[in-house]
């Protein structure tokens, strides 16, 4: 079955109960492909009744699961781990087609789900609790972990597939159900992949389409008892406000407006290509994306050229032709951006190369990767997130300059900066108000360290231990295994122990 096949018959599905089933929805969506504006599918906008059947669904799997010990669990995790790995690129072909980025990112983000599957297999063996000291002599205390119950997980459209697992995969592994919203872009895709989690006991890990209202009442449902989701602040703050009600537990990843230092001890060359990556990977539509560059002066001009040299090299197209940048997924999204670029050069800023739509690109949501300069710290194109394929150059004349900018921003997710000074390096590391930090090596994740930001970028961790706690309930245990008297602390109090005027 070709792509395009596929695409038709998952149109109008949900994956509940561990399989796919036509939903009653009377609302659908159109699926678009970015890099042909063809219709290639449609999706069910899912029905209250559908989502709540879902959740009941849910929460008899994770009973169930919970059940299974955790060495088995993991034998089920890596063996999915190595279905993703062996089909990576058909579900690769899927995404590129229906978010648009190359094919090679589609397979980097394939891989990348499988990694994190293997990584929280083992890691939830060995977090499942700690013994302490007890306080009194005879008896065993201890902490053991917990699943929450039912975890949601609302997907952006730019990375649906990695973050999904990183979340899953924890939420899994710590012995939750899953509910998955994906967003209306990318549905289909992340319907398709369904089919890699039918090892797990039916129903633990779901899938329902649709726009807001599905969302919403996954999230205000009182049967679910965890949520993770990434996209928009204003979302994430509405979803945060619902959990908020009922002390239900939220990941919240809420873009990030990611600032980017170049100093005069940088290796330039590298600097630039490093930039380039940082600012132009799926088309810029990374919430870890380098979004504000402050460039010492020293090296201002030089580098410049550079970053617009890498720029220009850049292979423009289809996802599945060899290319190294797609078009914007959605054309609300080109849109949104060519009326920021509009904004930037209104106020003041220069386009050292692209700023428009590629020549010989007439179909699709295309934009040429950008370089602005002559930008200064006021302008709108650095306050906010730009989610596209631009690098707005801001000059500094030193260290504590580049710092102070960096900082002056209403997010803190990622940040990066390019020296070989270790004094910088290390002050860096103390000053910038981050939850990521790159240095002298943009973009790049871990699984066994935590990722997330500060401020408005969202609360919370996906990967590492961390990530592992976010699914998870802390329960103390006390046993005193003799049941033994504990005079010391019951009633009646002693008499010596009472307020010295009373005795």
């Amino acid at each position: 079955m070709t792509a395009l096949k596929t695409f038709q018959t998952l149109s109008g599905k949900l994956f509940v109960g561990g399989a796919y089933v036509e939903s009653t929805a009377t609302m659908h969506l159109d699926v678009i492909e970015p890099a042909t504006e063809d219709r290639i599918g449609q999706i069910a906008d899912a029905t209250d009744v559908e989502v709540d059947a879902a959740i009941e669904i849910a929460l008899t799997a994770g009973k169930a699961w919970n059940a299974i010990d955790m060495r088995s669990r993991a034998v089920v995790m890596h063996e999915i781990a190595a279905v993703m790995r062996r089909d990576k690129a058909l579900y690769a072909e899927y995404l590129t087609r229906e978010e648009g980025k190359p094919f090679k990112e589609s397979l980097d983000e394939v891989s990348w789900c499988a990694t994190s599957m293997d990584y929280y297999a083992e890691v939830a063996r060995h977090e499942a609790g700690r013994i302490a000291g007890a306080t009194v002599p005879g008896q065993f205390h201890f902490a053991i972990k917990e699943p929450l119950g039912t975890v949601v997980i609302i997907l952006p459209f730019n990375y649906p597939l990695v973050l999904m697992c990183w979340e899953a995969a924890a939420a899994l592994a710590a012995g939750n159900a899953v509910i998955v919203k994906p967003h209306e872009q990318t549905s289909i895709t992340t319907l398709k992949f369904m089919e890699v989690f039918k090892g797990l006991p039916d129903g633990l890990m779901q899938c329902v389409t649709g726009g807001p209202r599905v969302a919403q009442r996954l999230v205000a449902s009182r049967k679910t008892h965890g949520v993770a989701y990434t996209g928009s602040v204003p979302v994430g703050q509405a979803v945060a406000r619902t959990c908020a009600e009922t002390f239900k537990p939220c990941l919240i990843e809420a873009s990030g407006n990611d600032p980017f230092i170049v100093m005069p001890s940088a290796p330039l060359e590298i600097a630039a290509r490093g930039a380039a990556f940082a600012a132009y990977l799926n088309c810029g539509q990374v919430c870890t994306s380098a979004e504000r560059f402050y460039v010492h002066d020293a090296i201002h001009d030089e580098f410049v050229a550079l970053l617009v040299a890498e720029a220009k090299k850049l292979r423009l197209g289809n996802g599945l032709a060899e290319v190294d940048m797609g078009p914007m997924a959605t054309q609300r999204q080109r849109d949104r951006f060519e009326a920021l670029m509009s904004n930037a050069r209104r106020q003041g800023a220069k386009v050292a190369t692209g700023g428009g739509r590629p020549a010989g690109l007439n179909k699709g949501w295309f934009i040429e990767p950008t370089v602005l300069t002559e930008v200064t710290p006021d302008m709108d194109i650095l306050q906010n997130e730009s989610f596209g394929p631009v690098a707005p150059i801001c000059r500094v004349s030193s260290f504590d300059e580049a710092i102070e900018l960096a900082n002056r921003s209403d997010y803190g997710l990622g940040a990066n900066l390019y020296t070989r000074d270790t004094d910088e390096t290390f002050r860096a590391v103390r000053e910038i108000q981050s939850g990521i930090l790159w240095i002298n090596a943009p973009l790049l994740d871990n699984d066994a360290l935590p990722f997330g930001g500060r401020k408005l970028s969202g609360n919370g961790r996906q990967l590492g231990p961390e990530g592992l706690s976010q699914f998870q309930n802390t329960k103390f245990v006390m046993i005193d295994p003799k049941a033994e008297r504990q005079d010391f602390w019951w009633f009646p109090y002693a008499k010596e122990e009472s307020f010295p005027g009373t005795r």
